[in-house]
Formats: structure tokens, C-alpha cells, sequence
């Protein structure tokens, strides 16, 4: 069961301003990611559903995250039934994130009053997520859209959540442009957590990464207050 709410949720994603995510088959490469980005200041991370027995891994992630790293809200992406959806959350899932969108999906979590988040690539699938509940709509794939589609959208829905993910980098100028769009939060996968960085198991790099990411975020939401 979800440790933390569909609002506490939101309200970490609004202020950490980014969401990690990965995937990996090997437990304990996952828990040394996962607790390099908690070391960085991160306390969200979206554990990618992309191999064979993934579940079990976040089975264990879960357990290790309540245990060692107190307020890291764990969620799971790649959703794209409501089958597995409930499964993982069942295992402890905080929120569940989809690459398109799904209303069976929508419905098993707004049941359990558990956040998610459609993926979206039109205007009118956005409005259709957020009639179902999408607190934050997901942008997928971001490097296809980029920054001018976000502003395209908050002109007439300024109330849209939006996270793009694929695409976004470290950079400072691109993480400017997609704030400055109007994003709520970005989501980061190999541009933070590089296979080279895996295969090296260099993990304090991945914490100073994720700190200075951080930093910079919230060094361009404060300018544009």
C-alpha cells in the first residue's frame, strides 16, 4: 500500500521540480541508484517496469526505501495495463506513470486515490487525462514536443500540470527552456543516469549530478518569481 498521498505526491514533484527515473535487473545496482539520488536531495524516483521480473526488484526497492530512506516516494513507470498497475501497487507503488493514456489505468488508481500520470501528445488527450483525474499530465516523448508545445497549451488551459520526459537534459539552457515553458516538473532518465555511470558504478558522481540538477532547478523557479 502507498505510503504517501496523491497530493503529497504532487506536492513533492512541484518542488523538487524533477523526477528520476531508471531501470535496472540487479537489486542492489538499484538500491546504490536509488539511494545516490536520496543522497542528492532527490526524494522521487520512477522505477521504470521494462524487463523480465521487474516487480520483484521493486518489491525489494520498496522495502529498502522504508527501511533506509526516510520520505523517498517511490513510484513505478512504463504502466501500460491496469493489470500491472495494480500489481504494483499492491507492492507499495506511490504513483504510477504511463506512457499513454489509459482509462482502466486511470480508474484502478483513482480507486485506491493513488497518482498518476498519462503520457499525452495532444491537447485533446490532455483534457481527456485531467477529466479523469491526471494531476499531472505527462509529456512523452519531451524531445518530439519541446518546450513551444507546453507553451501552446498553457495559453488556454494555464491550470495544466505538465512533466515532459525523453529529452530533457542536465543542461542548463534546456532545463531553463522547458521551466520558463510553464513545466511543473521534468522527468530525467539516461541524461542523469548514464549507462557509462552504471557500468562504472560511480555512484557518488550520480549523487553530485543529482544535486546540482536539483540546484539549478530551483535557482530558475526562483528567477522567474
Amino acid at each position: 500500500m502507498a505510503q504517501f498521498t496523491r497530493l503529497e505526491v504532487v506536492k513533492q514533484m512541484e518542488s523538487d521540480g524533477m523526477v528520476p527515473l531508471f531501470f535496472h535487473s540487479d537489486i542492489n545496482t538499484a538500491k546504490a541508484v536509488l539511494k545516490a539520488c536520496y543522497d542528492g536531495g532527490s526524494r522521487l524516483m520512477e522505477f521504470t517496469s521494462r524487463g523480465d521480473f521487474a516487480i520483484e526488484v521493486f518489491k525489494e526497492l520498496v522495502l529498502y526505501a522504508a527501511k533506509e530512506l526516510p520520505g523517498m516516494i517511490l513510484g513505478v513507470g512504463s504502466i501500460t495495463d491496469a493489470a500491472a498497475a495494480s500489481q504494483y501497487m499492491l507492492y507499495g507503488a506511490n504513483f504510477v506513470v504511463t506512457p499513454v493514456f489509459r482509462k482502466d489505468i486511470a480508474e484502478v488508481c483513482n480507486r485506491r486515490k493513488l497518482l498518476w500520470s498519462a503520457g499525452c501528445g495532444s491537447l485533446n488527450e490532455i483534457a481527456q487525462a485531467e477529466e479523469m483525474g491526471c494531476e499531472i499530465v505527462k509529456l512523452f516523448p519531451g524531445s518530439v514536443y519541446g518546450p513551444e508545445f507546453v507553451k501552446a497549451v498553457k495559453g488556454p488551459q494555464p491550470w495544466t500540470s505538465i512533466m515532459p520526459t525523453g529529452g530533457v537534459s542536465t543542461d542548463a539552457a534546456n532545463l531553463m527552456e522547458w521551466f520558463e515553458a510553464g513545466v511543473s516538473c521534468v522527468g530525467m532518465g539516461s541524461k542523469l543516469i548514464s549507462k557509462e555511470l552504471l557500468v562504472n558504478k560511480n555512484y557518488n558522481q550520480l549523487t553530485l549530478a543529482v544535486q546540482k540538477t536539483l540546484a539549478l532547478i530551483q535557482k530558475i523557479k526562483t528567477s522567474q518569481n
